[in-house]
C-alpha cells in the first residue's frame, strides 16, 4: 500500500505565493512543507527534508524551475522524486512542453488556496 502524502518541499520565489501556498498545504491540507525561496536553497535543503513531492516555480532569479529540475534528476535520491511545476504560464504548448520535461502535472497559478491541498493530493495518488 502507498504511504500516505506527508511531505512538501515548495520552491517559489514570491514571498506571497509561498506563505499562501505553505499555509494552505500545512493548515489545510495537513502536510508539512520546507518551503524554500530559490532552487539553489532548495537544492541545499532537500536532502535533510526527504520530501515525497516537490513543487517547483517555473520562473525564478538565477537557477529556474526547469534547471532546478535537472538538477533534482542528477542526484541519486531525487532521480524519481515526483515533481509538478506550479506557474502562471498555462497556454496549451507551455503545459505541453513541460509536462514533456518529465514532470507529474502543471498547476496554474494563481490557485485555490483551499482546493490546493486536494490537488496535490490527487496528484500524489496518481503516481
Amino acid at each position: 500500500m502507498k504511504p500516505a502524502l506527508e511531505r512538501i518541499l515548495l520552491v517559489e520565489d514570491d514571498g506571497d505565493i509561498r506563505a499562501v501556498a505553505t499555509m494552505s498545504l500545512e493548515m489545510v491540507g495537513g502536510l508539512t512543507v520546507l518551503a524554500c525561496e530559490s532552487g539553489e536553497a532548495a537544492l541545499a535543503a532537500i536532502a535533510g527534508f526527504s520530501p515525497q513531492l516537490v513543487l517547483l516555480d517555473v520562473m525564478m532569479p538565477g537557477m529556474n524551475g526547469p534547471e532546478v529540475l535537472k538538477k533534482l534528476r542528477e542526484l541519486p535520491a531525487c532521480a524519481a522524486l515526483p515533481v509538478a511545476f506550479m506557474t502562471a504560464k498555462v497556454q496549451p504548448e507551455e503545459i505541453r512542453a513541460l509536462l514533456a520535461l518529465g514532470v507529474i502535472d502543471v498547476i496554474a497559478k494563481p490557485f485555490d488556496p483551499m482546493a490546493l491541498p486536494d490537488q496535490v493530493k490527487a496528484l500524489w495518488e496518481r503516481v
